[in-house]
């Protein structure tokens, strides 16, 4: 893997990215738009995704850089989780909800490969 400097060269952290642009933009469609606590509560899990990761990445070693992406792919699972919210009280049309919940499995499944690929570095 080539040396990254900046975190937004990672691609966990910019599936992160998409994953907020997603929960931003169906935040301000449908019945979501007036239930605030809901809103603010699937915002700020998945901005908590990409802020871990940039937060993390600015650690001096990989061992809290790790702990910084454990945040983060738990905050995935947050989103996730809230999506069966939208789900069940009608929020958001399935498709919508559907593209939600599989971005944030990406994007888990993109910082679980990495966290990895630290772990394994750090083990040499």
């Amino acid at each position: 893997m080539t040396k990254v400097t900046h975190f937004e060269d990672l691609r966990c952290w910019q599936l992160a990215r998409e994953l907020v642009r997603l929960v931003f933009k169906a935040c301000e469609e449908g019945k979501l738009t007036k239930d605030f606590e809901t809103k603010a509560q699937i915002k700020k899990a998945a901005v908590s995704v990409m802020n871990n990761i940039a937060e993390g990445f600015g650690r001096f070693s990989n061992k809290e850089f790790i702990r910084f992406l454990d945040f983060s792919q738990s905050s995935c699972i947050e989103v996730k989780s809230m999506t069966y919210i939208l789900e069940d009280m009608d929020y958001l049309s399935k498709d919508k909800i559907n593209v939600i919940r599989d971005k944030a499995e990406e994007t888990k499944n993109s910082v679980l490969s990495f966290i990895r690929y630290l772990r394994k570095k750090e083990s040499k």
